[in-house]
């Protein structure tokens, strides 16, 4: 069955943009004249999810202000802690209510085939527990660093920093989570466990792709989006 939630990752201080951050939360900051959430929200929505979570930390009093009066968003307050992005997942579950369900991250933006659809056509439940989306390197503008994973010819993955750049994009089970120790914790030990089960696959992302988690990315998705003229 194909996910119809989603889960957005926005609660990070975003620390990596300096003074952009310093009086708002990194997915309130715009892009080619949109926030970045809206970036993600409409992503999501194109993509057939009726049913999104946004959860905030840093500055929530803002994104909660940002999101309301849209029905179809959900906000998951993580307070007085931040729960990193397994944390935040597993605290968001009830607000979720899915078997399985979408996440992206708030700091990026896309160009080509929506991220979700691409997703679900590539969802095999009986054979995975986690389906994520990437880029290659070459795909990947403003990215910072090497890759993440490598996919072998079955479209399992391996953790390779010389691999495809993970997008932000995945669908989860929400059985990985239960269960999982409350306070923070990182996608990463998810990751591992589904890894070492064979139940962690990838997908290629039709597209290019933006990393805005710093202050140069803005420019560079900015360019991007202009050149295919969705801006």
């Amino acid at each position: 069955m194909t996910p119809t939630a989603c889960m957005i990752l926005a609660a990070g201080f975003g620390t990596r943009m300096g003074a952009l951050t310093r009086d708002r939360p990194k997915p309130l900051i715009p892009v080619a004249g949109r926030p970045l959430i809206d970036h993600a929200l409409g992503q999501a929505r194109r993509g057939g999810a009726t049913r999104i979570v946004v959860n905030g930390h840093y500055r929530a009093d803002q994104m909660r202000a940002h999101l309301a009066g849209q029905p179809d968003v959900a906000f998951s307050d993580e307070q007085p802690q931040i729960l990193d992005s397994a944390g935040g997942i597993r605290h968001a579950l009830p607000l979720l209510g899915a078997e399985a369900f979408f996440t992206l991250n708030a700091d990026a933006v896309w160009t080509g085939a929506n991220a979700l659809c691409q997703l679900a056509a590539m969802w095999r439940p009986d054979q995975m527990d986690i389906l994520a989306l990437l880029v290659p390197g070459a795909r990947a503008v403003g990215r910072q660093g090497g890759g993440d994973f490598a996919m072998d010819a079955a479209g399992r993955l391996a953790f390779d920093p010389a691999g495809e750049v993970y997008t932000g994009a995945q669908i989860v089970k929400a059985t990985l989570f239960e269960g999982l120790p409350e306070g923070p914790l990182s996608l990463h030990a998810v990751w591992r466990a589904a890894l070492a089960r064979g139940r962690m696959a990838g997908a290629l992302h039709a597209g290019h792709w933006a990393d805005v988690g710093h202050p140069g990315g803005i420019a560079l998705a900015e360019t991007m989006l202009r050149e295919v003229g969705d801006v």
